[in-house]
């Protein structure tokens, strides 16, 4: 198990904007740091009320988001509009183009979410946009499966070889966890123990192959596992 704490990220602050950057991303450059297979970007989000990511445009890239609390509202150049709330996971296929904007969809409360690039394993299809919720009943205390290549069990389909499992674990809680090769797990909100060691919001940790991830709550706590080829 490799460790990536949240202190270690690359960070930004623009004023409606704060940000964290677990891999390389904009103007922070780590070359230590530039992706987990074809995992590429995971951005931690603050955005504050009535401010967004005006629009812009991107190619050729998987990008996932998954509000944590507050509500961000999308809008994209294939005429999709929602309204995003947590336990929400929307996934967006640039493919050949496609221009969108997120921006909090309030005037006072804050956005907190998470920006997720996964490099695609086909380039130049057709963008694609897919939004699905998992309520916390689903998610408390379990793995579920949010996003896959085939969209399996219901979850939001993706253009490459990743699983994408979200767990909501209490103090004392656990789940066996999925069957994953490479993977990459991020504490998204309150604290765990992995392997016999704490992680806070923001840490997150790396597996070879065949390592056991063993995951226990320490305290309320919102947990992404990605399984990469």
């Amino acid at each position: 198990m490799i460790l990536r704490r949240a202190n270690e990220r690359g960070h930004a602050n623009h004023g409606w904007l704060r940000s964290r950057h677990t891999f390389s991303f904009a103007d922070y450059f780590d070359p230590d740091h530039l992706g987990f297979r074809k995992l590429r970007v995971i951005n931690e989000d603050r955005v504050q009320g009535g401010a967004g990511f005006g629009a812009h445009p991107h190619r050729n890239m998987e990008i996932i988001s998954y509000v944590l609390s507050g509500s961000m509202a999308h809008k994209d150049s294939m005429g999709n509009g929602a309204v995003m709330q947590p336990g929400d996971v929307q996934r967006m296929s640039a493919g050949t183009g496609v221009v969108h904007s997120e921006f909090n969809n309030s005037s006072s409360e804050e956005l907190h979410f998470l920006q997720i690039w996964i490099e695609p394993k086909q380039q130049g299809i057709a963008p694609s946009y897919e939004q699905k919720r998992f309520p916390e009943e689903q998610r408390q205390g379990e793995w579920r499966l949010v996003v896959s290549e085939a969209g399996r069990d219901g979850s939001v389909s993706i253009n490459q070889d990743v699983n994408l499992h979200a767990g909501l674990f209490d103090a004392g809680e656990q789940a066996a966890t999925p069957t994953v090769r490479h993977a990459w797990l991020h504490v998204a909100r309150g604290a765990a123990e992995v392997n016999g060691q704490r992680l806070s919001a923001g840490d997150a940790a790396a597996f070879e192959p065949g390592e056991p991830i063993d995951v226990t709550g320490i305290e309320a706590s919102e947990i992404l596992l990605f399984d990469l080829a």
